[in-house]
């Protein structure tokens, strides 16, 4: 495989670094995947510490055949920009982006543009079938731990998961009590209502009211394009006994959808060594890498929809 830099959304407000990887030798325009990142700001490896998951996925799909193009998320190649902007939501953080970087690799002669997939990880699982249907019209999704539940629902089992001696459970105590307050009533809010609502960090209500109108599980059952739903079973961020189960429920009369559990692994996908959210600076802190099996899923479930 080789890679080349190429800037996603060049010529627009935010203009972003990438990298587009292609199979070495390839004949004919090949499948391609667009990586959307989890949450919060991100480069273009989606490093979390010793870890760089994006980067191991477009070197194992590409000895594998597959075309990717993964590029640094607008809240961190812009960062000092957007903690100026009010009322940013996802569509602006993610979703927009998204949407370029599918139309670079439409427009790329060695892409099938006919066979290009969103794959997302964490809340970029989320949004994959949001940035489908707001235009990305792609072949197939490709959605590793992500979850059919509201992001504010998820922030509230993260707190519930805190673990700690008597001070520390005393702060996050109140800490949830906060934050289930101001989401009380968060859909019977204007919009205008939610935005002047602040939340934490700069976030308004609003990012989580526009986010959580419809769900990963909403979009997908209007539809019946290809899914792949991936989960670590020791994913202590989202979790297989509840998320994971969640979707095959809902998702149960549902075709062209394959569900993958991984029982070792952990919200990255490499082995998991703790299974404790209060140790995720060490769970994520010692370099491993994404191994052949997710490789191949991934790399089997495209080349059979494509």
């Amino acid at each position: 495989m080789y890679s080349e830099k190429v800037t996603v959304g060049a010529g627009t407000e935010y203009p972003l670094k990438g990298m587009l990887t292609i199979p070495d030798g390839a004949q004919g325009p090949v499948p391609a995947v667009v990586m959307v990142h989890g949450s919060g700001p991100s480069n273009m490896d989606e490093k979390v510490m010793s870890l760089k998951p994006f980067k191991d996925l477009a070197e194992g799909l590409g000895r594998r055949g597959i075309a990717s193009l993964r590029y640094d998320k607008r809240t961190f190649a812009h960062r000092r920009r957007l903690v100026k902007v009010r009322g940013i939501t996802v569509k602006e953080e993610t979703v927009e982006d998204a949407l370029l970087a599918i139309d670079l690799l439409k427009n790329d002669p060695r892409i099938d543009r006919d066979n290009i997939f969103i794959l997302g990880h964490s809340m970029g699982a989320m949004l994959a079938p949001r940035i489908d249907a707001e235009g990305g019209d792609v072949k197939g999704l490709v959605m590793m731990a992500g979850t059919p539940r509201r992001l504010e629902d998820i922030v509230i089992r993260q707190l519930d998961q805190a673990g700690g001696g008597p001070a520390m459970k005393m702060i996050v105590g109140l800490e949830r009590k906060i934050f289930l307050k101001k989401f009380d009533g968060l859909y019977q809010m204007s919009d205008a209502e939610a935005k002047k609502k602040t939340f934490a960090g700069g976030l308004s209500l609003y990012y989580f009211k526009e986010m959580g109108r419809k769900t990963a599980a909403d979009y997908l059952l209007e539809n019946s394009k290809p899914a792949l739903i991936m989960q670590g079973g020791r994913d202590f961020q989202v979790l297989a006994d509840d998320d994971f189960k969640m979707f095959r429920e809902l998702l149960a009369g549902r075709e062209n959808t394959v569900f993958k559990l991984y029982p070792e692994l952990n919200h990255v996908f490499v082995t998991a060594i703790y299974d404790d959210i209060t140790m995720a600076s060490k769970e994520y802190s010692r370099k491993r890498h994404i191994g052949d099996q997710v490789m191949d899923d991934i790399a089997g479930f495209i080349k059979a929809n494509a």
